[in-house]
């Protein structure tokens, strides 16, 4: 006996999925440099150490005088002799004119007048101490340094971005079908052979 059969095929839908990749570019200009340093300006202002050396008392102590120091202590010594002999001359005249008091005052004159007088001398330096002045203005120097800041007139430039979106087209493919049909399946009168 042949079994009635329902066969039943059923095909699934399919989606088809399209896609766009998105694109994307970035670009980097580079930057304007500009950049500037302005060289430090220095100004040096020096005043010269002075150095001042006399040694004219020196040469004097070696006996190495100029003309016109000679002549000055000559002239002075001159003086000082005629106002030593005024002096003596007039000390031997007022002895003198008082021997009538007494005393020996011929012979004291003549004691004096004959010897030679003494002369006091101790250690002596030659030059003498201190003879060299020896006088210094150090020197002095001013520096002046003045800083210039670096000029910076850099411009940047905005990156260049290019962006493009990708894209997604979802369609159905294939549709869901679903196909019935019957095998060994008999149909009499308004009614099938078989009941299902």
């Amino acid at each position: 006996m042949e079994m009635a059969q329902i066969r039943l095929e059923s095909r699934n839908a399919r989606i088809k999925i399209d896609t766009q990749k998105p694109v994307q570019s970035i670009e980097q200009p580079q930057a304007e440099l500009d950049l500037q340093q302005p060289p430090a300006e220095m100004t040096i202002e020096r005043t010269p150490y002075k150095l001042t050396i006399d040694q004219t008392k020196a040469r004097e102590d070696v006996d190495l005088k100029s003309v016109f120091k000679r002549t000055e202590e000559a002239a002075q010594l001159g003086y000082q002799d005629l106002l030593d002999g005024i002096s003596r001359s007039s000390q031997d005249g007022d002895e003198l004119m008082m021997i009538e008091n007494g005393g020996d005052a011929i012979s004291a004159q003549a004691k004096r007048n004959s010897e030679d007088p003494m002369y006091e001398f101790n250690i002596g330096w030659i030059p003498s101490h201190h003879s060299v002045k020896i006088e210094f203005t150090p020197g002095k120097v001013d520096i002046d340094v003045k800083m210039n800041k670096a000029i910076n007139n850099t411009k940047p430039k905005k990156a260049v971005h290019d962006y493009q979106p990708g894209k997604v087209n979802i369609s159905l493919q294939q549709y869901h079908s679903l196909t019935i049909d019957f095998a060994n399946l008999k149909y009499k009168g308004i009614n099938f052979e078989q009941e299902i």
